[in-house]
């Protein structure tokens, strides 16, 4: 018997969605939306504060984890690592293939461990330099870059997909192989429609102002650059391979010394560890809210009566998988969250409608990048404000980019139906 009301929930998560637009933090605004939804929904004060409790306390080992990945990340970032792999992919490809090696570059970078928000803003600089020299406008070399990020967003270590295995008990290397073909698609998809995009020349185009001067003379050599990440890649691979277990809460920090050490920056390990925590200190403090109204929706009676819904449609149960992911990315402008709350919400009910946990985690995962860059998301500003792009052509990529994660959706549903 489910302890909330489905109108309780629904309520409880349009509280949350408005006050996310009204730029309340995500994270409070989570809280207070499970808080009024519970008791809009009977469960009673307590009954509510111990729900919400119970679904803050189910994300802690996600956020152990996530923490830890911040010394992968802050690593890749401050030794210069991360900007290297960009810039050696995109000389590699050339000119005349700038629209691939850009989204090559940001998928790869993200699929190393980077966040996709910070992957869009690292290769930006690169991005923007050859895109001038190219003649491309900022909509396609901005599109490049979220598709790409978006491609490498399913197959990581990132906060995402540590929320999703988590919730579905599933191997974290095991759900990052099983989106690689989905990412691939998605790939091709980003690098068709950027091209396309580069050819409308009433898009605004790339000015001397919008470039940054780097200074590229320090950066590692791409063998060290690449060593961390490859490094996490082979921890993470011997359970599959090999039958030995290492968990990302080990691989991720381990291949983030190796970055430090390999590029001679040993003695700022401390330092670029803190930078590191401080990419992640967000994303895990919203991962705690977002337990909190998983919580409540998963105590009530919504996932039923969605699945009764499906059926009264005549839908499988799978298409609740996907279905979810997208919804909930698209309510909280979020990755992360969205994969959480469909996760812990829906997990359940997919395992006993008979769906294969590795299989909803991955529908799930790949829903949650369709509609997640929406305006009441950091994702969306942080993007557009890296090429210093206006709000109104930022709002006007949203549409391609939905394109993109739809594409890598289908492609994991297929997979799932073969």
């Amino acid at each position: 018997m489910s302890t909330f009301t489905t109108l309780g929930a629904l309520v409880g998560l349009a509280i949350a969605i408005v006050l996310i637009i009204k730029k309340v933090h995500p994270a409070y605004s989570l809280i207070l939306g499970a808080l009024i939804g519970g008791i809009i929904g009977g469960g009673g004060l307590v009954t509510t504060v111990n729900t919400m409790v119970t679904g803050a306390q189910s994300m802690m080992s996600s956020v152990l984890r996530i923490l830890t990945s911040g010394i992968l990340a802050g690593m890749l970032i401050k030794t210069g690592s991360a900007e290297k792999i960009a810039d050696v992919i995109v000389q590699k490809l050339g000119q005349k293939r700038a629209i691939a090696a850009i989204a090559i570059a940001t998928m790869i970078i993200c699929a190393v461990g980077v966040f996709v928000d910070i992957s869009v803003i690292t290769v930006a600089p690169i991005a923007l330099a050859i895109g001038k020299k190219a003649g491309f406008n900022k909509p396609s070399i901005l599109l490049a870059m979220i598709g790409g990020g978006k491609a490498g967003n399913i197959i990581s270590p990132n906060p995402n997909t540590i929320a999703a295995s988590e919730a579905f008990g599933v191997d974290l290397t095991s759900l990052m192989i099983k989106n690689v073909i989905p990412a691939l698609f998605a790939l091709v998809v980003t690098i068709i429609l950027a091209t396309l995009l580069s050819k409308k020349t009433n898009k605004s185009m790339i000015s001397e102002a919008d470039l940054d001067k780097r200074d590229t003379s320090n950066l590692p050599s791409f063998l060290a650059a690449i060593l961390g990440p490859v490094v996490v890649v082979i921890l993470l691979a011997l359970r599959p391979i090999a039958g030995i277990s290492v968990d990302p809460l080990i691989a991720l920090p381990v291949g983030g010394l190796v970055c430090a050490i390999v590029t001679g920056n040993a003695k700022n390990v401390i330092s670029f560890s803190e930078f590191g925590l401080s990419k992640v200190v967000g994303v895990s403090i919203l991962l705690i809210g977002t337990g909190t109204l998983a919580g409540i929706i998963k105590a009530s009676a919504l996932q039923y009566d969605v699945v009764n819904l499906l059926e009264l449609a005549n839908m499988p149960a799978f298409v609740l998988a996907p279905l979810s992911g997208i919804l909930m990315a698209g309510a909280t402008a979020s990755t992360t969250a969205g994969a959480t709350v469909a996760s812990q919400t829906f997990s359940g009910v997919l395992l006993g409608q008979g769906v294969s946990a590795l299989a909803a985690a991955a529908m799930i995962h790949a829903g949650a990048t369709v509609i997640d860059s929406l305006p009441h998301g950091s994702f969306f500003h942080a993007t557009g404000g890296s090429v210093n792009m206006s709000f109104k052509e930022r709002l006007g990529l949203i549409p391609y980019e939905a394109c993109v994660g739809l594409t890598s959706t289908i492609c994991a549903v297929i997979i799932y139906l073969l």
